[in-house]
């Protein structure tokens, strides 16, 4: 899984209050294979299609749930594909919502989980135990909490590694930390500084590192705000004025900037430039280990612990984030939803889709389970990364606005050199402009 998985964005249509009732096809038993009289039917739909490994690790965990509550609740899954823009499957919603018709659980990507709360698409969960709710990674809690309610459960979790190559930093004589004691910012530069004469030599910079249009970039490159003490909008998330625009933000900002000023890191994208070998350091998703494996595996490759603020506190900070479940408000079977949601995002699916995908689990039984987090060095600097210092993105309900703002900065800053106040503050505009409707 090389591509950083599509976020939704499309939550425009959703800005007038609109009932969900009323439109919805009524199921009988017999209607649909397996489901039987006396059995509660649950509707779901999730944003990929049969045909895939990750679409087949779905079915197969609603089938294993058919089979466990057999003559109980009967889940009847529905693929719906997103396209390449992200569409699709987030089309299907909005206008869902428009016509009633929305299914008892959907599935959601993270950072919008805010989002879909704040407008009325998805309810809380039937309340889960003190030890229920503790098999799942911190994160995932956090992501699915909005006001103190627990919206939804991580199919998935994910991580952003900074990647190493063994030989180059042993040349250089330089020794990595443990992740308790990761490099600083200022640190880091005087490391990147050390290895430029290693790396011109060999046509390459010491950091492979992009700003990509989209959601990688506040997914990649949010921990350098969190780190340095800031934040991209108010706990409630319905404040962006001094907090997106914070000095310490601008800081964070200024810093990208230098990586590109002092040439430690290419204005452009260089394609394959750390599997060739032509950077030391590289900044990639927790897929990139497994593409080193099977395609670079002349690389001798190690995960070094996220760089921290010289400011750092200690706290949570390292990039988190996937697809998740939640009960829609459609719903009048909040049980039923919530047993599904917690099987689909329980230990034997999170075993499965990581089978399946590699994706990263949501649970800790599961990583206890897969032997690969504890005798692979690379996915278990990833999984003690997410476990312990692991930071959801921004919760609100303009998600989408902030995250496009992140990535505008950083690209106006970083690459153009543009000045950074200027840039926070017409990004806090153009965020205000979205929270009206949830301020006013």
């Amino acid at each position: 899984m090389k591509k950083l998985p599509l976020f939704l964005t499309a939550l425009s249509i959703l800005a007038s209050a609109v009932p969900l009732t009323g439109c919805s096809k009524t199921v009988k038993p017999g209607d649909v294979k397996g489901y039987d009289e006396g059995e509660q039917y649950i509707s779901m739909w999730v944003h990929t299609i049969e045909d895939t490994p990750e679409g087949e690790a779905y079915k197969a965990s609603v089938e294993r749930f058919n089979e466990k509550y057999d003559g109980t609740y009967f889940a009847d899954i529905e693929f719906i594909p997103r396209n390449d823009s992200g569409g699709g499957y987030s089309d299907k919603i909005n206008a869902s919502v428009m016509s009633g018709d929305l299914p008892d659980v959907i599935t959601v990507d993270g950072p919008n989980i805010s989002a879909y709360a704040a407008n009325g698409i998805i309810q809380p969960l039937a309340e889960l135990s003190e030890e229920e709710k503790s098999a799942y990674l911190d994160s995932i809690l956090d992501q699915g909490t909005v006001d103190d309610k627990l919206y939804a459960l991580g199919a998935m979790e994910s991580s952003v590694g900074l990647y190493y190559n063994k030989a180059i930093l042993e040349k250089a004589g330089i020794e990595v930390p443990d992740k308790d004691h990761p490099w600083t910012f200022s640190k880091f530069l005087d490391i990147l500084e050390q290895l430029k004469p290693i790396m011109d030599s060999k046509n390459g910079y010491p950091l492979d590192m992009t700003f990509p249009v989209g959601e990688s970039s506040i997914y990649y490159y949010a921990p350098f705000i969190w780190s340095n003490g800031g934040d991209l909008i108010s706990e409630d998330g319905l404040t962006a004025d001094g907090y997106f625009n914070s000095d310490k933000n601008a800081e964070a900002f200024q810093y990208f900037r230098g990586l590109v000023e002092n040439k430690y890191m290419s204005a452009t994208p260089i394609e394959n430039l750390f599997e060739s070998g032509r950077a030391a350091f590289k900044f990639d998703g927790a897929w990139e280990v497994n593409t080193i494996y099977q395609s670079y595996s002349d690389i001798d490759l190690g995960v070094a612990p996220y760089i921290v603020s010289d400011n750092w506190d200690g706290g949570r900070y390292t990039p988190t984030g996937s697809w998740a479940y939640a009960a829609t408000t459609k719903t009048e079977h909040i049980e039923a939803a919530t047993e599904l949601v917690k099987w689909m995002s329980g230990v034997d699916s999170g075993v499965l889709l990581y089978e399946k995908t590699k994706s990263m689990p949501s649970t800790y039984a599961a990583y206890d389970q897969i032997t690969t987090f504890e005798e692979d060095e690379n996915y278990k600097a990833l999984y003690e990364q997410l476990r312990d210092y692991g930071h959801p993105r921004p919760k609100t309900p303009v998600y989408p606005q902030v995250s496009t703002s992140f990535q505008q900065v950083l690209e106006d800053v970083g690459l153009s050199g543009k000045n950074v106040t200027n840039e926070m503050d017409k990004s806090v505009e153009r965020i205000n402009a979205k929270l009206k409707r949830y301020t006013r």
